[in-house]
């Protein structure tokens, strides 16, 4: 097995879900950290989700980031089993990023 530390970076540019991360077949991510960060002066929310198979379970649901500030969503690690998929909606675009800190185990 192969373990692997990575990160993801995502500009929330529009309103609809946006794919951040996905699991590999066969592998599993720990994520460490979720970093969303509001750059435009204004506050801001935004929602987490993971999708695994059909299924869409809810992480935060209209988190706010304060205007001009970082919030680190994490208090404990999160484990992302084969194929799932971790998800973030903005409530505004153009305003959030998002960095993920996680390690890819295969």
């Amino acid at each position: 097995m192969a373990n692997i530390y990575k990160n993801a970076k995502v500009d929330l540019t529009t309103t609809n879900p946006t794919t951040v991360l996905t699991t590999p077949v066969a592998s599993t991510n720990i994520i460490k950290s979720i970093l969303a960060s509001e750059d435009s002066g204004n506050a801001d929310t935004i929602t987490l989700t993971i999708t695994a198979g059909s299924d869409v379970f809810s992480l935060f649901k209209v988190k706010a980031v304060g205007a001009n500030t970082t919030v680190e969503l994490l208090t404990q690690p999160l484990v992302l089993q084969d194929s799932e998929i971790l998800k973030a909606t903005a409530a505004t675009a153009n305003r959030l990023h998002l960095v993920v800190s996680y390690l890819e185990i295969s």
